[in-house]
């Protein structure tokens, strides 16, 4: 179903869906297994326009609904999650840039952001601090026209091609709160002091870098503060990550989708004690769940979209949908691998890599407890309300 698509919503779908299956799924498993970077289907995307999804018209994007959004990386992470991940952190950054930058910030960056002629990520994370971004301990410190820079940022998506960097930083770290003296300076790839320092091993996720960056007493001007006043960082990053769960819920629905389509059509092939393992109702009762809960998830993961075009905070029904489509990703995941039996832990069948890419899903944005934090948070509060 399409769960009232709009026509152009619809077509959007179906233009990325033929671009995905001609381009991404035959090239996916070789390419991830071998570890090389898919130079060919990122530009590919930038002539689709893809990079410029969240950019608006008068920057060169596509100015996409969040519907459409979703649509785009559900279908994208049904071929290979990997390439979803190059995509979304670069438009989580410019959504950012865009939403909260002044309008030379915005002027500067996002016509070539639009056409991925420069790319860009978003580094928040730390070697000690995930979940409670204010532990971090990079620090800017304002020198008179520039703001001196010194810390190491982690699990950096993108960071070997973003150009700028979008870094969280304390500007005032004896502020009470903490989140006072935070803020987010965009870092330009050329400062002397900036190093990306090395590419972290992964279990899956393969396709996009993940790094660890390095600054070193780098020199930003203050005009790459974002917004231009200080303090409004964690409150920039936090409005991103709503965008970030729609991205991940998102993904998820297309990890979801493939083991679910994987395991259909193996199922059916598979013949045990003389017939299709589908007319087996141990593998009936595993489709099931796995038709029932994906859908649920989907109609969860429109929601929470059409929430955030309507209104500027959905941390409720972002948090919700990425919460429970991740899980949903993980458990399809996990049945498409006992559906397969032995070959799902072959590498010669999709699923292997789909269970790797997976577990990211329930980790990335938000861990699953967070989230939950967070929706239990929003109820009690009063701001979310459950109808």
């Amino acid at each position: 179903m399409d769960f009232a698509l709009t026509d152009e919503q619809r077509q959007f779908r179906d233009s990325v869906r033929a671009f995905v299956d001609k381009e991404i799924i035959p090239v996916a498993r070789d390419a991830e297994h071998s570890g090389r970077y898919p130079t060919e289907i990122v530009e590919t995307m930038k002539g689709l326009g893809f990079f410029g999804a969240l950019i608006p018209d008068e920057y060169g994007g596509m100015d996409v609904d969040f519907v459409s959004y979703s649509l785009l990386f559900e279908e994208i992470a049904r071929g290979w999650m990997g390439i979803a991940g190059i995509l979304g952190s670069h438009t989580l950054a410019t959504w950012m840039i865009n939403r909260h930058g002044t309008e030379d910030q915005r002027r500067r960056y996002l016509p070539e952001l639009a056409t991925g002629a420069r790319r860009t990520g978003i580094a928040l994370t730390e070697p000690d601090a995930g979940s409670d971004l204010q532990g971090i301990t990079t620090r800017a410190r304002r020198d008179g026209d520039h703001y001196i820079v010194t810390g190491t940022k982690t699990w950096i998506t993108n960071a070997r091609f973003a150009d700028p960097l979008p870094v969280l930083v304390k500007t005032d770290p004896k502020a009470d709160p903490a989140h006072r003296g935070m803020s987010i300076l965009l870092v330009d790839a050329a400062s002397p002091g900036y190093e990306v320092a090395r590419d972290l091993p992964k279990l899956g996720y393969k396709g996009p870098e993940s790094c660890e960056v390095t600054l070193d007493e780098v020199r930003v001007p203050a005009a790459n503060l974002l917004g231009g006043t200080e303090g409004r960082g964690l409150q920039q990053a936090l409005s991103a990550l709503e965008v970030g769960r729609i991205n991940v819920a998102a993904r998820s629905l297309g990890i979801a989708q493939r083991s679910y389509d994987e395991s259909l059509a193996y199922s059916r092939e598979r013949r045990t004690f003389g017939k299709p393992i589908a007319e087996h109702q141990a593998i009936q009762l595993k489709l099931a769940d796995m038709a029932t809960t994906l859908q649920a998830a989907r109609l969860l993961v429109r929601w929470a979209a059409v929430a955030k075009d309507d209104t500027d905070r959905a941390d409720l029904e972002t948090g919700m949908a990425k919460l429970f489509a991740s899980e949903v990703a993980v458990t399809a995941a996990q049945d498409a691998m006992r559906i397969h039996g032995g070959y799902g832990y072959s590498q010669e069948y999709e699923v292997e890599r789909l269970f790797r890419d997976s577990m990211l899903m329930s980790i990335g944005e938000g861990t699953s407890d967070i989230l939950r934090t967070v929706i239990a948070k929003a109820v009690v509060s009063g701001r979310g309300k459950v109808t």
